[in-house]
C-alpha cells in the first residue's frame, strides 16, 4: 500500500512539472500577440520617444521588462476609435509579471536609447521571443 501511495505522489508531482512549462509558453505567446495588437493601435507621430532596451544580457532581463512596462504607460492611442482596445491592451501588459532569478542590473531605463513607440513595441516583442 505504501508503494502505491508513493507511486501516485511521484506521478502527480511529475505531471505537475510537465504542465508548468506549456502554461508559461502560452502566457508568453499571448503577451506577444498583445504587443502586436498594440502596435496597430498606438500613436506614432508627435509623441514622446521612449527608452528602448535592446539585446539585454541574460542577467538584465528583469530590468528590461520593467523598463518596457514603464514605457507602455506613456503610450497613446492613435485615435478615439481604438481607445477601448488600446486601454485593455495596456492593462494586460501592466499585469504581466516576469519571474526571473536574475539579478537587477546596474543600468537604468534612462541609459537606453530613445525610440518611437512602434520601434519600442517591436523591441518589446523581440525580448518576449527571447524569453
Amino acid at each position: 500500500m505504501e508503494r502505491m501511495i508513493i507511486f501516485c505522489m511521484l506521478f502527480f508531482c511529475s505531471s505537475m512539472a510537465l504542465t508548468a512549462a506549456p502554461y508559461k509558453i502560452a502566457k508568453y505567446k499571448q503577451l506577444f500577440k498583445t504587443i502586436e495588437l498594440l502596435e496597430t493601435t498606438v500613436k506614432d507621430k508627435d509623441v514622446e520617444l521612449l527608452h528602448t532596451p535592446e539585446n539585454p544580457v541574460d542577467g538584465c532581463l528583469l530590468t528590461a521588462v520593467t523598463c518596457f512596462q514603464k514605457g507602455t504607460l506613456k503610450l497613446q492611442p492613435k485615435n478615439s476609435q481604438v481607445n477601448s482596445t488600446f486601454t485593455q491592451t495596456i492593462k494586460v501588459l501592466k499585469r504581466f509579471t516576469f519571474s526571473n532569478p536574475g539579478k537587477q542590473c546596474e543600468s537604468s531605463c534612462e541609459s537606453y536609447e530613445k525610440k518611437t513607440p512602434k520601434e519600442f513595441l517591436k523591441s518589446f516583442a523581440k525580448l518576449i521571443k527571447q524569453v
